[in-house]
């Protein structure tokens, strides 16, 4: 059914194209929501461990710099 190789992220791009096939209203509705608030879970998994790290590092410098300064 599957391949055992097959990554998580691969398993989820299947299962995310089924659901555009099978529900297009449904799909045009939910890219509307998602470019309206963003989803943090496309983000998280297109950067990988090292950019979430990152990013969460600049998250938090800025954070401190602005309680520092302002």
């Amino acid at each position: 059914m599957t391949n055992p190789l097959e990554t998580s992220e691969e398993k989820r791009e299947k299962l995310r194209q089924k659901e555009l096939k099978k529900n297009p209203s449904g799909a045009l509705k939910d890219g509307f929501n998602r470019a309206e608030n963003g989803n943090l879970a496309d983000l998280v998994g297109g950067l990988g461990w090292k950019g979430t790290g990152i990013l969460i590092i600049v998250l938090i410098a800025g954070y401190v710099f602005y309680k520092l300064f302002f």
